[in-house]
C-alpha cells in the first residue's frame, strides 16, 4: 500500500509510533525513523525490518525540546536528497497535574513538545515536498482529550487542541500544491502510557466506550496507513477520531 513512499515518522521508541514503523516497512514504505534518544534494541529493530521487507528504515535522533536538534535532524533528511511523500507527527509528552497544580515549566515543555517543535519540523518537511513538487500527506497525533477534555490534562488537552487549529489553515494552504493534512485522535490505546494508569481509571474509560475495550497500536498505525497512502487522496483538513466509539 505504501510501496516506494519515503516517510517520515516522529516518536518511533516506543508505543503507537514503534508499531506505526512496522506497519509501514510491512507494506513497503521507506522510513526515516525519528526518537529522542539512540537505543541499541531499536537499531535492531530497524535493522530487522529493513532486512525483513527489502526498505529501508533509518533511525534519525533528536530531542524535541530542542529547537536547534530539531534544524539538525532537518537538514539531515535534507542532504538525503529524496522525495519525502508522507509525514507522520507523533512524538507527544504529557506532564498530567490539575489546574491548580500546573507549573509554568509543565505548560511551556508541554507545548513545546506537542505543539511548537512539531510545527517547525513539519515547516521543514514541507520545503522538501514542494522543493520536489511532490504530492505528499501530513498526519498529526491529537487525542480525544483535545475534543472531550479530562481532569488532570488541561495542558495537554490544549496543546492536542492547538494542533487540529493549525492542520485546518495547513490543509487550506497547502492543498493547491497537493500536500494534505489531517489529524488522527486516539482514545485509550494500549500502550506503556496507558498501562501506567490504575485498573479503576481505564476500566471507567472502557464503559464508556461502544466497543468496550482498549485499543491496539495497530488501529492507530493502520489509520495513518490509509492517510498516508494513495487511498486518501481526497481527504485532507479532517480530524478521526480512533476511539472506540468514546462517548
Amino acid at each position: 500500500m505504501l510501496k516506494e513512499k519515503n516517510v517520515v515518522v516522529t516518536g518511533c521508541l516506543q508505543g503507537i509510533g514503534k508499531e506505526t514503523v512496522k506497519i509501514f516497512a510491512e507494506n513497503g514504505a521507506n522510513i526515516l525513523a525519528c526518537a529522542y534518544k539512540q537505543d541499541d534494541a531499536f537499531e535492531e529493530y530497524c535493522r530487522l525490518l529493513t532486512e525483513d521487507h527489502k526498505v529501508r528504515v533509518e533511525p534519525i535522533y533528536f530531542d524535541m525540546m530542542d529547537n536547534t536538534a530539531i534544524k539538525a535532524a532537518a537538514r539531515t533528511i535534507q542532504r538525503l536528497k529524496i522525495e519525502i511523500h508522507g509525514l507522520v507527527n507523533i512524538a507527544g509528552i504529557n506532564r498530567d497535574a490539575y489546574f491548580n497544580m500546573i507549573t509554568e515549566q509543565d505548560m511551556h515543555d508541554t507545548f513545546q513538545v506537542n505543539f511548537f517543535s512539531q510545527m517547525i519540523f513539519t515547516q521543514y518537511i514541507v520545503k522538501i515536498m514542494q522543493r520536489y513538487k511532490t504530492a505528499g500527506s501530513i498526519v498529526f497525533t491529537s487525542s480525544v482529550t483535545a475534543f472531550d477534555g479530562n481532569a488532570g490534562q488541561v495542558c495537554y488537552g490544549a496543546s492536542k487542541a492547538a494542533l487540529v487549529g493549525a492542520m485546518k489553515s495547513m490543509a487550506l494552504e497547502l492543498g493547491a500544491a497537493g500536500i494534505r493534512v489531517n489529524v488522527i485522535a486516539p482514545g485509550v490505546i494500549d500502550t506503556p502510557m496507558t498501562r501506567s494508569l490504575s485498573d479503576e481509571i481505564i476500566d471507567d474509560r472502557i464503559k464508556k466506550m461502544d466497543i468496550p475495550h482498549l485499543g491496539e497500536t495497530e488501529d492507530v498505525a493502520n489509520m495513518f496507513m490509509y492517510l498516508i497512502s494513495d487511498l486518501s487522496t481526497h481527504v485532507t483538513g479532517q480530524t478521526i477520531r480512533v476511539d472506540g466509539g468514546m462517548r
